[in-house]
C-alpha cells in the first residue's frame, strides 16, 4: 500500500477515486504512476491467493529541464523488479529495459512484496533526479486476454462470455479459500493469544499465593523472635 501524496491515477483514468492508503488489487486496472529517484526504491503489498497469475507493466520517463515535462526514458536506464512472497522468499529478482511486464503466479497465499528500482547509477540520466514510473497490476482473470483467447479458440461470443464467467467463479472460489486462510490464522492467533493471557493469570496468581504465604510465615517468625506470640 501507498500513501496517497506519493501515489497518482493515470490522467487516462479520471473517474479514479484515491483514497489515503490505495491497495494494488483491483485498483490499478486504469494504471498509475509514483517518482523515485536514483537509489530510491518504491514497494507495493499485495494480498494475492494461491495459484494466482498477476502480471504487472509499466513504463518510465525522465524529467527534463527544458522542456519542463517527463519525456520518454533513454534505452539506457531500465528498472529491477524483486517480489518477495508472504514467507519473504524471492521468487522474482530481474533487470529490466525502461518499459517492461513482469508475470508470477502465487504459490503461497497472504501479502506479497512488489519492488522497483532504477538499475542506473548514473545521475545524470536522470536529469534532476525525477524519475516517473507508470505501473498497471493485473490479478487472476484479469490477466487474460479475452479477445486473444475468442480468436486463438474460435469462440462465439456466447463461448467467449460463459469463459468469462467461468475464470470469474475460479477467482471467486480463491478468493473465498485466502479469505477462509486468514479467518483460520486469526482464530489460531486469538486462540494462542488467549492460552497465554490464562496461563499468565495463573502464573500471576501463583505468584501472589506464595508471597503471601512467605509474607505470613516471615512475619510469624518475626513475632515469635520478639516473643510477641
Amino acid at each position: 500500500h501507498f500513501i496517497a501524496s506519493e501515489l497518482w491515477w493515470d490522467p487516462e483514468c479520471p473517474s479514479a477515486v484515491l483514497s489515503r492508503h490505495v491497495p494494488l488489487h483491483g485498483a490499478v486496472r486504469c494504471g498509475l504512476y509514483f517518482h523515485i529517484g536514483e537509489t530510491e526504491k518504491k514497494c507495493f503489498i499485495e494480498e494475492i491467493p494461491d495459484e494466482t497469475m498477476v502480471i504487472g507493466k509499466y513504463r518510465t520517463q525522465l524529467w527534463d529541464k527544458q522542456t519542463g515535462s517527463f519525456l520518454p526514458s533513454t534505452p539506457g536506464l531500465g528498472m529491477h523488479v524483486e517480489i518477495k512472497d508472504p514467507d519473504t522468499k524471492i521468487i522474482l529478482s530481474r533487470q529490466y529495459g525502461s518499459e517492461g511486464r513482469f508475470t508470477f503466479t502465487s504459490h503461497t497465499p497472504g501479502e506479497h512484496q512488489i519492488c522497483l528500482h532504477s538499475n542506473s547509477t548514473k545521475m545524470a540520466l536522470f536529469a534532476g533526479g525525477k524519475l516517473r514510473v507508470h505501473l498497471e497490476i493485473q490479478v487472476g482473470e484479469h490477466t487474460n486476454n479475452y479477445p486473444e483467447i475468442a480468436a486463438k479458440d474460435k469462440l462465439t461470443e456466447l463461448q467467449l462470455r460463459v469463459r468469462q464467467l467461468l475464470d470469474q467463479v475460479e477467482q471467486i472460489q480463491k478468493e473465498q479459500s485466502y479469505q477462509r486462510y486468514r479467518e483460520e490464522r486469526f482464530r489460531m492467533t486469538s486462540e494462542s493469544t488467549n492460552q497465554r493471557v490464562l496461563w499468565w493469570s495463573i502464573a500471576q496468581t501463583f505468584i501472589l499465593i506464595v508471597t503471601g504465604i512467605w509474607q505470613m510465615r516471615h512475619l510469624k517468625s518475626f513475632f515469635e523472635a520478639k516473643k510477641l506470640v
